[in-house]
Order: structure tokens, then C-alpha cells, then sequence
């Protein structure tokens, strides 16, 4: 079994930043890719970034510039940096994991707020 454990989430200002994190651990042989998905109330599930083991990344249109995806091999782990961040940026924010070539695996969603 698979878990992924985020962190960072919280309730920002326009203008301000956030690091989310994201931990996977468990019967792990492999990572391929790891992104970040955010869905905003009343709207579909999108993907906002993602890096493969190799460092390769993709952004949304609508962060490129703001945010930066990195992951930490070693850990497991991948983060994303969120910067200049606009009320629209609210939303719960997944990380998502492609396990042992195969199996995707999503941590449980933690809530980013920004609002004055």
C-alpha cells in the first residue's frame, strides 16, 4: 500500500506565497510522475503541474511564472512552490503519484485560501 501526506495548505493574502508538500511512502519500488491537481468549488479537477523523475516539468497556462514544481527523489517527495498568488488560486490543491510504473495514487487534498 501507498500513502501521500500533504502539507502547507492555508490562508494567504493576495500577493503572498505558499509551499505544499507532499510525502509518499509505503511498498515503493519506483516514481514516474508526480504533479499537483487543484479543483475550486463548483469546477472540474485541473492539473496545475507536474515532474517527471527526471525533472521534466509542465505547468498550467494560468500559474506558469508563479509556481514551481520540484520533487526530491530521495524522499519521494514533491513540492510546489506558489508564489504571487490570486484569489482564483483558491481551491483544494491534490498531489498525485504514478507508483511502480502502473498504480496512480492521490494524497487526501489540503485547502489553499487566498483572500484579503
Amino acid at each position: 500500500q501507498v500513502q501521500l501526506v500533504e502539507s502547507g495548505g492555508g490562508l494567504v493574502q493576495p500577493g503572498g506565497s505558499l509551499r505544499l508538500s507532499c510525502a509518499a511512502s509505503g511498498s515503493i519500488f519506483s516514481i514516474s510522475a508526480m504533479g499537483w491537481y487543484r479543483q475550486a468549488p463548483g469546477k472540474q479537477r485541473e492539473l496545475v503541474a507536474a515532474v517527471t523523475s527526471g525533472g521534466s516539468t509542465n505547468y498550467a497556462d494560468s500559474v506558469k511564472g508563479r509556481f514551481t514544481i520540484s520533487r526530491d527523489n530521495a524522499k519521494n517527495t514533491v513540492y510546489l512552490q506558489m508564489n504571487s498568488l490570486r484569489p482564483e488560486d483558491t481551491a483544494v490543491y491534490s498531489c498525485q503519484a504514478t507508483v511502480n510504473g502502473r498504480y496512480d495514487y492521490w494524497g487526501q487534498g489540503t485547502q489553499v485560501t487566498v483572500s484579503s
